[in-house]
């Protein structure tokens, strides 16, 4: 493929009248059902705003090439002084290449390329407006490696807290291979917000290839009502991406507790899917509810969100006005974030993470490590932790872009870096291995540092040592059996937290 690309912009460059110029000419104000004359000007202003934004901790040029990223055949490549547009084999478009910081020119050309992808894709062909230009800001921004999007706000719904009635949020079957493809996405649901999209593929499930299993056995782990993990390998246009879905038992709430009332003691298990006032309100009447709990299990691993004063409000609860977060802004500036209630509950909490934990579920993961409220265990976070800002365009619609980082309340990077359980489950593997872990505790022979605090360590070193656990299933029964433990023997709590 690549060299019969390099043939044709070779042929191009020596014979450009032999081919057909696909110069872009404003000469029909309809073109694949957008107005180019419109859709030229907001490309323009778009280009404009992104020209202006500070990112955190680099600085980003936004150019023609990331549009690339709008569809697998599609591939921009400069040649002397034009821009090529191939698609698959095929030039459909050249263009000047134009100056810098020309932004009419910039939308200008956007336009006459997003119409002849347009012509050539009948997916891209079928997006209105709102959607081509979402998906040319997500192209662009890709590009730099950032991630941002381009909305209506008139066309953004006001969900129901309840959000679906189903496992994973999700429906489709199985493709000529034998994996699993996705046609449909429940908006709302643990997929929706995982990021999943219709036309993804599902090679893998807990690590076994979806074509090695039996039609029973992904109807099981797909359509089941029990509540667990599910770990997907995904292939999307954009390559391979690893989501841990989180089924509910009944219905999809932005979180779920479990009243756990065993012989030596009672747990409340706190399952936060999303980080939320919703989830603020489902947490704090648990709480009331149970007032002679002995701990509890806040699980955040498969938990994201970014909502700012919602994840103040959610580690309030267990911490009171401490500082929660900084957000840092380029330009600005830094804006602390402190709860304004007071804490309603002292009872020990073990927090359990994961490399899915993202967003404000690290912050409030963050808070309470650095306010000895909680323990950590499990598999590092994401270390994706940004914040949303706001640009107001002239058609009404607006961009947002995540240009703020997030440090902890102490004022220690979280944006880039994560959290790091102080028991690394990826390490136990079995019964076995946990009762050694335990009796290790209590003999004062459980040997780990503390890399939240050590600074200078390679981060990837930190995440090889604790490695992804691979099936969600295994994750489930080891992280509640560890947590369930150490809360109950309180010897263990006490000889863990003041590790």
């Amino acid at each position: 493929m690549k060299i019969a690309k390099i043939f044709l912009l070779f042929a191009f460059v020596l014979f450009p009248g032999h081919l057909i110029a696909a110069d872009f000419l404003f000469d029909e104000p309809v073109q694949t059902g957008i107005n180019v004359t419109n859709a030229s000007n907001v490309f323009t202003e778009i280009y404009e705003k992104l020209d202006k934004i500070q990112w955190s901790n680099k600085n980003a040029e936004i150019s023609l090439e990331s549009l690339t990223g709008l569809h697998p055949k599609a591939e921009v490549v400069p040649s002397g002084d034009r821009l090529v547009l191939v698609w698959g084999d095929n030039i459909i478009a050249n263009m000047p290449k134009p100056e810098m910081n020309d932004w009419e020119t910039y939308g200008q050309i956007t336009t006459a390329f997003v119409v002849r992808m347009r012509e050539k894709d009948a997916r891209l062909r079928a997006l209105d407006e709102t959607g081509m230009y979402n998906a040319v800001v997500k192209a662009l921004l890709r590009g730099v490696g950032e991630s941002g999007s381009y909305i209506l706000p008139d066309n953004e719904k006001i969900e129901d807290e309840l959000k679906i009635l189903t496992t994973l949020g999700f429906e489709g079957g199985r493709d000529e291979r034998g994996n699993f493809r996705i046609t449909g996405v429940f908006k709302g649901g643990s997929a929706d917000i995982s990021g999943i999209k219709e036309g993804y593929i599902i090679s893998e499930i807990n690590g076994e290839r979806v074509s090695n299993m039996s039609d029973a056995d992904l109807r099981s782990v797909l359509n089941g009502y029990n509540s667990g993990t599910v770990k997907v390998k995904l292939l999307t246009p954009y390559g391979n991406k690893n989501v841990a879905l989180r089924r509910a038992s009944i219905v999809l709430a932005d979180a779920d507790i479990v009243y756990r009332d065993g012989n030596k003691s009672k747990l409340l298990e706190i399952i936060v899917h999303q980080v939320s006032d919703s989830t603020v309100d489902i947490v704090n009447e648990a709480l009331a509810k149970h007032p002679d709990i002995d701990g509890i299990i806040l699980d955040l691993r498969v938990s994201g969100g970014n909502d700012e004063k919602a994840a103040a409000k959610l580690a309030g609860l267990f911490v009171g006005q401490q500082s929660v977060m900084i957000i840092s802004e380029p330009g600005f500036d830094d804006l602390e974030v402190i709860p304004g209630g007071n804490a309603v509950t002292d009872v020990p909490v073990v927090v359990l993470i994961s490399d899915s934990t993202h967003g404000m579920a690290e912050t409030i993961a963050s808070t309470l490590y650095e306010n000895n409220r909680g323990l950590l265990i499990g598999t590092p976070t994401s270390g994706h932790v940004r914040m949303a800002g706001r640009i107001q365009l002239s058609n009404g619609g607006v961009l947002e872009l995540l240009n703020k980082s997030v440090k902890t309340g102490r004022g220690n990077m979280l944006d880039g870096r994560g959290m790091f359980p102080l028991v690394c489950l990826s390490n136990i593997q079995n019964t076995r291995e946990q009762q050694t872990f335990f009796v290790n505790v209590i003999n004062g022979q459980f040997e780990t540092k503390d890399y939240n605090k050590d600074t200078n360590t390679d981060i990837k070193s930190l995440r090889r040592a604790c490695p992804v656990i691979v099936s969600g299933n295994d994750e489930d029964v080891m992280a509640v059996g560890v947590a369930a433990e150490i809360l109950t023997e309180k010897i263990l709590y006490n000889q863990l937290m003041g590790v």
